[in-house]
């Protein structure tokens, strides 16, 4: 969170040593929280007036451009959308919502039991209408209709697996991107002989990423289906920016492991040292329960939809996805897909009889709803902040991942304490009144200036702050570190949206693999494969929670030198000494 510091005098490190306990079974907890209090008065209120639309009735016959995107039917002239088996939702629908499930149940694991439908799969050059002007980027909902359900997808896997691709192609299928736009960005991509990025371009918004073809921050878009509101976080793959990408998966309820079919691809990335394996273990530690694995790149010549090839994949992935603490039966599932023709990803593929499974957007729309409850206090780790202009106030993002929150409320930014108002929220780009868990905000903030926030600070209730602090008691797997780990190592700390200095100053124990049996004498050292309870410090004061208490606050990853290091799960805080 805070600036690094540099190094801490020798004899506050003894001292940080010396008090670590000689065995874990001598921890007491000891824990402190403040509560502060603040009180406004604030009111706003917005008057919008718009001009009635007056027809020219002169005017040449209208073929109404806001039909469903994934239709291949011309609409009637007159005609409002009608249902069909295929329709994607109009803005007079309604929609239930499903009782809550848990979130590792899975609807037909092994992808079987999906109808497939009929019609031949989407092509980004489908017959429609020219827009003239572009397409709203969300579908005005009715006032009384029940909000969908919030679920928040990241795309993760080896540089270009073509997850930008998917996702280009995904917004263009759900109709959050329009033809036009689309035809614009082909055009740009052929001048600069890349025609197969243009799709990439809708997500990989900046000049940088378009002219390398590399994401390198994390994407945000968002679509619709008929029961749930998704966005997408399209995470960049290459190896010098998995902090961004750790920082997207700690947004995310669900990841999507992107893997290319094509000879040479899978092997390049699944390999030690790929990004595929990295990013399924990373996405695994940061909290996400459920995987779907796209085997992308499947029209390509070298594949050409190939049973053989697609098992071969999924036979190499089965067995590093269950070491890594997905079961393959609830939580992974499988599917093949072609990002570039939109082949399976909406509808399913004509040129993929052997897969019988739901295609990949009808896939999500079917998962059961999340276990999230509002009720909880307010936590909202701040992603990224900026600033309009000095009197609209600071903007900040981030997924809240408990509680509400709602317009005019009174909150706390934690560790500095800061207590703040809400001046507005909105819910992927769309203005609203109130926020529940899940769902991925913008929040304009008064009594707080862009330079006294970091990434990593928490947005709390003053009724409820969240702890602080520098000192605490950890499980660590080490996960790949060619040598020994003593006390005084230091390393970078990921804990939710927060990036800190730390350093070991004590081991206390090693815990047992299998039986869970805690040693009862310090380790002098730790090395890879190995699980200890250690005691770390950071440089800075950060915002952080037990694993038992807040999980989403509690799991952590260890880098060091561009590689992860070890995973880890905070069991005690420890609180500080005068």
């Amino acid at each position: 969170c805070c600036s690094a510091r540099s190094g801490e005098s020798s004899s506050a490190a003894m001292d940080a040593i010396d008090t670590a306990p000689d065995s874990w079974d001598q921890e007491d907890d000891g824990e402190a929280q403040v509560d502060e209090q603040l009180n406004k008065d604030f009111s706003t209120s917005l008057n919008v007036d718009a001009k009635p639309f007056v027809p020219n009735v002169h005017a040449a016959e209208f073929i109404p451009t806001f039909r469903p995107k994934g239709s291949t039917e011309t609409a009637e002239p007159a005609a409002p959308p009608v249902e069909n088996g295929d329709a994607e939702m109009a803005a007079g629908d309604t929609w239930e919502q499903k009782g809550s499930e848990p979130s590792q149940a899975e609807a037909e694991p092994g992808g079987d039991g999906g109808q497939a439908e009929e019609d031949s799969p989407q092509e980004e050059g489908m017959e429609e209408e020219e827009e003239v002007v572009p397409t709203p980027k969300v579908v005005p909902t009715q006032p009384n209709a029940p909000k969908k359900e919030h679920v928040n997808v990241v795309f993760i896997g080896h540089v270009d697996a073509g997850k930008s691709t998917i996702g280009g192609q995904i917004m263009y299928l759900t109709g959050m991107v329009d033809k036009r736009t689309l035809e614009k960005y082909e055009r740009e991509a052929k001048e600069k002989n890349r025609e197969t990025w243009y799709l990439s371009w809708a997500l990989d918004t900046n000049q940088e990423e378009r002219d390398k073809g590399k994401t390198v921050e994390v994407g945000r878009a968002y679509f619709e289906t008929e029961k749930k509101h998704f966005t997408i976080l399209d995470a960049p793959g290459h190896k010098s920016f998995v902090p961004n990408m750790i920082g997207g998966a700690s947004q995310a309820d669900l990841a999507v492991l992107v893997i290319s079919a094509r000879k040479g691809e899978f092997e390049t990335g699944f390999e030690k040292g790929g990004q595929t394996r990295e990013h399924a273990m990373l996405a695994k530690t940061a909290g996400v329960k459920h995987l779907i694995v796209l085997v992308n790149k499947m029209d390509d010549p070298t594949v050409n939809w190939s049973l053989e090839r697609y098992e071969e994949c999924k036979e190499k992935l089965v067995p590093f996805l269950k070491k890594v603490g997905f079961n393959p039966r609830k939580d992974v599932h499988f599917m093949p897909c072609s990002g570039l023709t939109g082949a399976n990803l909406k509808e399913p593929a004509e040129y993929c009889p052997w897969y019988i499974g739901l295609p990949f957007i009808p896939h999500l729309d079917s998962l059961p709803n999340f276990n999230r409850s509002s009720d909880g206090p307010v936590r909202l780790p701040i992603v990224d902040k900026f600033i309009i202009c000095h009197d609209m106030g600071t903007v900040i993002l981030g997924k809240l991942e408990s509680g509400s929150i709602s317009k005019a409320q009174q909150l706390v930014m934690m560790p500095n304490r800061h207590t703040v108002e809400v001046l507005s929220l909105l819910s992927d780009d769309v203005e609203t009144d109130d926020a529940s868990p899940g769902e991925n905000l913008k929040l304009r903030l008064k009594g707080i200036e862009e330079e006294e926030i970091l990434p990593g600070f928490i947005l709390c209730n003053a009724e409820n702050l969240c702890h602080t602090g520098r000192t605490f008691d950890a499980q660590i797997v080490i996960i790949e570190h060619k040598s020994i780990i003593c006390p005084g190592y230091n390393a970078v700390l990921h804990i939710h949206t927060c990036i800190e200095e730390v350093q070991i100053t004590a081991l206390i124990c090693l815990v047992d693999k299998k039986t869970g049996d805690k040693s009862k004498t310090r380790p002098r050292f730790v090395k890879q494969d190995q699980v200890c309870i250690a005691r770390l410090r950071t440089a800075g004061t950060i915002c952080l929670e037990t694993f038992k208490d807040f999980p989403q606050m509690g799991r952590f990853t260890l880098r060091d030198e561009g590689k992860t290091i070890a995973i880890g799960k905070v069991l005690k805080l420890v609180a500080e000494k005068d």
